[in-house]
């Protein structure tokens, strides 16, 4: 851990979920902070994370949370045991903020406001003595003449002994996200790995599926194969849209994903998970013996979504005005896989504005796992969405921005 003399001048660029932890752990350690905001207000990704609710971590032990980081955990591991869930709990509810544990080990402030949680850091940052200067949109950071860094807004100029970058990715750009803090890396010799949209929707190829927009399905499986090899597979919840798919299932397939040729992938929908072929044959025979002297269309209502009946039915090879008493053994055959390996032909992610995370950003080989500096340019930390890490839905990738921004202002130490 680097030591620093005591009250030393750090400049955090970006009120964010990592600008504010940093701020607040290096005022604490006796530094001179001041924070430059781009908004108007501290926190504004913040107030849309968990749909205004804010999940602001996940309460499960480390082990468990590198299970769920995408990309780069073992860069994590170090920031993530100094600062699990536990103790950023631990430090919202000692801060006045009452948390709740909701499924999938989901944690959201009990009043489910969002605003909660940036009022908490906030205060914690004030009583620490961190100074904010807001709607200052820095314009370059770079090595001062003398030591440490030179730091320019549009209209004012800082000196500062550490800078900690937490500027965010590029998703939701009305938050302020707006890719400066890569310049400013890159500025400084740090290499950046290409970003990508992460847990987002995924566009598909819905002409002959448009009667499926705005259906739901629980329950299914989706899987991407690339080369022959599943790439991705998740159980779970889904949704068609105007563009194609989204839900749980798509927004983790997305993270996983985002760095293929999208259109080298093969994706299929199992509409039946826990039903293997042989069984499902057998309820195919059942709901057709039930519903012998109706058509095809109407025989496997119990079966399916009445809209997904015709696409499966097509896709199978076999008419929907088709007899059930008439099916014969290969038509059910062909029929059992229609709705085992329903294929989805995909054509693109989401536009990277409208992703909940940015995939890529500053390469993790060059920044310090244990304080989030960099390996060449000593009192220069990046932190949060900006580092080429990112984790699936649940309050993962929000904990890893508290946890970096705690991990960088607390090496800056007395």
């Amino acid at each position: 851990m680097p030591q620093y003399d005591k009250m030393k001048d750090v400049i955090v660029i970006g009120a964010g979920a990592s600008g504010l932890m940093a701020a607040y752990a290096a005022a604490k350690n006796g530094n001179r902070v001041t924070v430059l905001e781009r908004n108007e207000k501290a926190g504004k990704k913040i107030y849309i994370t968990g749909k205004g609710r804010c999940n602001v971590t996940n309460d499960v032990p480390p082990e468990e949370f590198f299970e769920n980081v995408v990309r780069n955990a073992k860069f994590l591991k170090s920031c993530i045991y100094a600062f699990p869930p536990e103790r950023l709990m631990q430090l919202l509810e000692k801060g006045g903020v009452p948390l709740k544990t909701e499924r999938g080990n989901r944690v959201f402030p009990v009043s489910d406001r969002a605003s909660d949680i940036t009022k908490c850091l906030l205060q914690y940052c004030t009583d620490a003595g961190v100074q904010f200067r807001y709607n200052a949109r820095v314009k370059s950071v770079r090595k001062s003449q003398a030591s440490g860094f030179q730091v320019n807004d549009e209209v004012n100029e800082y000196f500062a002994d550490a800078v900690v970058i937490c500027t965010g990715g590029l998703s939701y750009p009305g938050t302020g996200s707006s890719g400066d803090g890569y310049r400013f890396a890159e500025d400084f010799g740090i290499r950046i790995i290409p970003c990508r949209p992460s847990l987002c929707g995924i566009e598909c190829d819905m002409r002959e599926l448009a009667a499926l927009q705005g259906m739901s399905l629980r329950n299914i499986r989706i899987s991407a194969f690339y080369r022959g090899k599943c790439v991705s597979t998740h159980f779970g919840e889904m949704l068609f849209t105007h563009y194609g798919i989204s839900g749980p299932t798509v927004l983790s397939m997305s993270a996983e994903i985002n760095s293929l040729p999208i259109d080298s992938l093969d994706a299929r929908l199992d509409l039946k998970p826990a039903l293997d072929a042989e069984v499902l044959d057998k309820r195919i025979l059942r709901d057709i013996e039930k519903f012998k002297n109706k058509q095809m269309q109407n025989a496997l209502v119990e079966l399916l979504p009445k809209n997904l009946i015709e696409p499966v039915l097509k896709q199978a090879g076999i008419s929907v005005f088709l007899p059930g008493n008439s099916l014969t053994k290969e038509q059910r055959k062909s029929l059992v896989n229609a709705v085992k390996n329903f294929p989805l032909r995909l054509l693109s992610l989401r536009p990277i504005g409208e992703a909940v995370v940015t995939a890529g950003g500053a390469d993790v080989l060059q920044i310090n796992p244990k304080t989030m500096e960099s390996k060449t340019i000593p009192g220069l930390f990046l932190c949060g969405e900006l580092l080429d890490v990112d984790a699936y839905t649940g309050g993962f990738n929000l904990h890893i921005a508290f946890a970096t921004g705690f991990a960088a202002g607390d090496s800056i130490c007395d």
